[in-house]
């Protein structure tokens, strides 16, 4: 109960404290000074009241400012008002500044700096970084500090939830614009968000919770329903748990499915080049029963038993958690049988009771988030039925399903959208839910200012096709010179990968004309049949 009334009361501070609304930000003068390397200097021992932060903080300074010879790179602390860890932040500051600002987003729990120096999510490889470009960087370790992999320890502090949840990306954004406005006289003049992942998911929390604070948000396979994807994984759980453990299958028999998945839908597209593209074809055109051993009993790598095709059926379907978070009860179906590869870091782990991925967001969050660290919970027991009340209580905190983005677009704001078709993290059809509450929502007004792109053989951040494309430019044309975007073209990131694709409007997909090279994106039109 000390945990619940500490988040009430926390909440109750950040309402009124967003209440008053944030300042517009200041336009930049023409042509402002270069920032210099003793201005640079003077940044150290910055001090940055907590009526300048939006949300519940005992403020903020700044603890080093290095010169690098071409920009000032800034790290800092908001200090917890009853955290056990303050959370840090960086702002970098180019000599020669262009007026806008690029927040980065994390990934997975966060719980680490972002430096936000290099590259933003899906850049180009070889292209100027944004701070590079001469625009102002930020990032921060998303409210608190963890250790490696899914580490949910912090979800037991209701502040570093809170923070990991909505509220880091505000705290990072006020601090750093106090640092900006102390360096350059002004804050900038466009302000814009770019992530993956976690980072997609806190792009939408920037748009719908704090609209004007930012111009156009760029979220790539965003995990905007956190609690949903982490809890609903009871269904990746329940699967590969089926007959005493049966329906588990290891890495070799996941190859087996994924291979006969791709010899049946590759050449849909019309050109068989390890990119499944038409999707809606794959699902009529793929038999699951092609791979089924010959007495349906488990005969080795070659062939999948009754019990891992139930595995298989049971995870490609959207399953019904019996728990409303958030307006939504569904898990979405995988992408298993549509050519999601699920090997290596998103594989389904050593064994039945050793499983991978899915099941570790599900420790983490059950443990941490839902039972409170209780040492005597056991993720392969757990029910979440026993849990309704606090698993939409933690749907209320971390998830931004429900959150609208009218104020968004009524301050002009713009959004890219994308996912990959073999995401086999963050299933793409996650995506395609939030898409479909929007269009609910919007109607036509949608393409006003949200665009979607689905992009075949991507995964996760890799994939078969592994997406990258230019998306700082294009939310910047379409937010400052109403050119809105469209013509896409993604390059395919894999070391000594040379190909292109079109980046497609959903529901349209890449459909090869019958002739020009298939690595060529020229060579393909999006179609929707």
């Amino acid at each position: 109960m000390k945990v619940r009334s500490a988040l009430v009361a926390l909440c109750a501070i950040g309402a009124l404290a967003l209440t008053a609304g944030a300042v517009a930000p200041a336009k930049k003068p023409a042509d402002p000074p270069p920032l210099t390397e003793a201005a640079c200097a003077d940044l150290v021992g910055h001090d940055i009241s907590a009526r300048d932060i939006d949300l519940p903080t005992a403020g903020a300074s700044v603890e080093t400012a290095t010169w690098t010879g071409d920009a000032c790179e800034v790290t800092g602390w908001i200090r917890a008002v009853t955290a056990p860890q303050d959370m840090q932040f960086q702002v970098n500051l180019p000599a020669d500044w262009n007026g806008r600002a690029l927040q980065f987003g994390g990934g997975g729990f966060d719980g680490s700096l972002v430096t936000a120096t290099g590259a933003y999510t899906a850049q180009p490889a070889g292209t100027a970084t944004a701070l590079e470009q001469g625009w102002v960087t930020v990032g921060s370790d998303g409210g608190h500090q963890g250790g490696a992999g899914f580490d949910g320890s912090f979800q037991t502090d209701p502040e570093l939830l809170m923070n990991f949840g909505q509220w880091s990306v505000k705290k990072a954004h006020d601090a750093a614009w106090d640092v900006v406005r102390a360096a350059y006289g002004s804050a900038p003049e466009w302000s814009y968000f770019i992530g993956g992942s976690q980072g997609g998911h806190e792009a939408l929390d920037a748009a719908a919770r704090y609209p004007k604070d930012y111009d156009g948000v760029v979220a790539n396979y965003p995990a905007y329903n956190v609690t949903m994807m982490h809890i609903g994984a009871v269904n990746f759980r329940d699967a590969l748990l089926l007959d005493d453990g049966a329906g588990w299958m290891s890495s070799a028999e996941v190859q087996t499915l994924t291979d006969a998945v791709s010899a049946a839908c590759d050449p849909l597209d019309g050109a068989a080049d390890g990119i499944i593209s038409d999707v809606a074809s794959c699902d009529a055109a793929f038999d699951l029963g092609s791979v089924r051993c010959a007495d349906g009993s488990d005969a080795g790598d070659d062939c999948l038993s009754d019990a891992q095709i139930a595995a298989v059926e049971k995870m490609t379907t959207d399953y019904d958690l019996g728990i409303d978070i958030q307006g939504s009860s569904i898990f979405a179906k995988s992408a298993l049988l549509e050519g999601a590869l699920y090997q290596g870091f998103a594989g389904f782990g050593s064994g039945p009771r050793d499983q991978g991925l899915q099941f570790q967001v599900l420790d983490a969050t059950s443990r941490y988030g839902v039972a409170g660290g209780d040492p005597s919970h056991d993720t392969y027991t757990f029910d979440p039925a026993d849990h309704e009340q606090r698993i939409q209580e933690l749907g209320e905190i971390m998830d931004v399903t429900s959150v609208d983005l009218t104020r968004f677009r009524a301050y002009g704001g713009k959004v890219i959208l994308t996912h990959g078709t073999i995401d086999d993290f963050i299933t793409p059809h996650n995506t395609v839910q939030y898409y479909e509450r929007l269009e609910e929502r919007f109607g036509h007004r949608l393409d006003g200012f949200l665009k979607f792109f689905m992009v075949p053989g991507w995964g996760h951040g890799q994939g078969v096709f592994a997406a990258q494309y230019d998306g700082l430019g294009a939310i910047t044309d379409w937010v400052e010179g109403d050119v809105a975007p469209e013509g896409l073209v993604a390059g395919d990131g894999n070391p000594g990968a040379d190909r292109t694709r079109p980046m497609c409007e959903y529901p349209a997909w890449p459909e090869y004309a019958g002739e020009g090279s298939v690595d060529d994106a020229a060579s393909f039109t999006c179609v929707t049949e």
